[in-house]
């Protein structure tokens, strides 16, 4: 016995597997305690450790943010509605022409379905459900995801304003043409009240969303996806009466085609919103959506009102310009 410990306040008695460590002096000058260090604790090395960077609390990383900021689906769903209204132009040019071989215009348009179809599930999954099973987006994703829409919209109104055109060119012709049948009804009318009673819900939707009142914001929510569907019934009445009853098809001339092409391709719009406005309700009534959390609600809100608008610029034009 020699009269020391090797187990004092100085010393750390654990032999290490290397054999090194015995007797070695404990430093305790440091500013952290021997187990309150910078890494104490942090495994996954949050601090940039050899380990790694460890995870982040929010489930998401700074350059994770940045990169689902860039959506590539409005540009795929663009393409593919070029292509689907492109293909049926030409087919409808070379039934009535014969410039091109029909059957260009059929496989192109099918073509940009399919394209139209895929970018619209992308954008939908990408906007509505992706957030669902994550966290919602930040506030930067979000103003991204509204610029985008609104990006996407612009560019729409250019599709509308090709057929828009070609409607004005039908009628600088010879007017009336023959197969002009009555189009204003009481049904145009009550669709349109419809229409725009449903813009008028989905914005006091988002108003109690903002306010914290789910209750309202869910009700009202649900009346603006009924007023859409019912709508839509409005619009497929509407066409059997003119189709069955008025003998008023897709093939009956120039104006045919117009009123037709206008009014399907509106009518389009419509499904696909009605479509959004279901998953919007299909989130809320679990609970995703919050004052800060409702950039899937800002997005489909403008798209909604974007569709209202042209209905009313349409039935001025189409409907009332017809009657005049």
């Amino acid at each position: 016995m020699n009269g020391r410990s090797d187990s004092g306040p100085d010393r750390d008695p654990t032999t290490r597997p290397d054999g090194s460590g015995h007797g070695r002096a404990r430093d305790r000058s440091g500013p952290y305690p021997a187990d309150s260090g910078p890494d104490a604790g942090d495994p996954g090395g949050d601090h940039g450790g050899p380990a790694g960077p460890g995870p982040d609390p929010g489930g998401h990383g700074h350059d994770d943010h940045e990169h689902e900021h860039r959506s590539r689906w409005p540009l795929v769903t663009g393409i593919g509605a070029a292509g689907l209204y492109g293909g049926v132009a030409i087919a409808l040019l070379g039934a009535t022409t014969e410039v091109f071989p029909p059957v260009i215009g059929v496989g192109l348009a099918v073509l940009g379905t399919i394209v139209l179809l895929a970018g619209v599930a992308g954008w939908v999954d990408e906007t509505f459900l992706a957030p669902a099973r994550e966290a919602e987006t930040s506030g930067k994703s979000r103003e991204s995801y509204v610029s985008t829409t609104a990006l996407f919209l612009a560019t729409d109104v250019s599709t509308f304003g090709a057929l828009f055109v070609y409607y004005f060119f039908v009628r600088v012709g010879a007017w009336p043409p023959q197969e002009v049948p009555t189009l204003l009804s009481s049904l145009v009318a009550i669709n349109t009240l419809i229409l725009v009673t449903s813009s008028v819900t989905f914005h006091y939707a988002h108003e109690a969303l903002d306010e914290g009142h789910r209750r309202r914001f869910l009700g009202l929510l649900g009346t603006t996806l009924l007023l859409g569907v019912v709508f839509l019934a409005g619009q497929a009445y509407e066409y059997y009466e003119f189709v069955v009853h008025e003998g008023f098809t897709l093939a009956d001339g120039v104006f045919g085609s117009a009123f037709y092409g206008l009014t399907g391709l509106h009518g389009l719009h419509v499904t696909l919103g009605v479509g959004g406005l279901a998953v919007l309700c299909w989130r809320g009534l679990r609970g995703h959506y919050g004052p800060d959390r409702d950039t899937s609600v800002a997005t489909v809100g403008l798209y909604w009102h974007f569709v209202d608008a042209v209905w009313l610029f349409l039935v001025a034009v189409v409907y009332l310009g017809t009657a005049l």
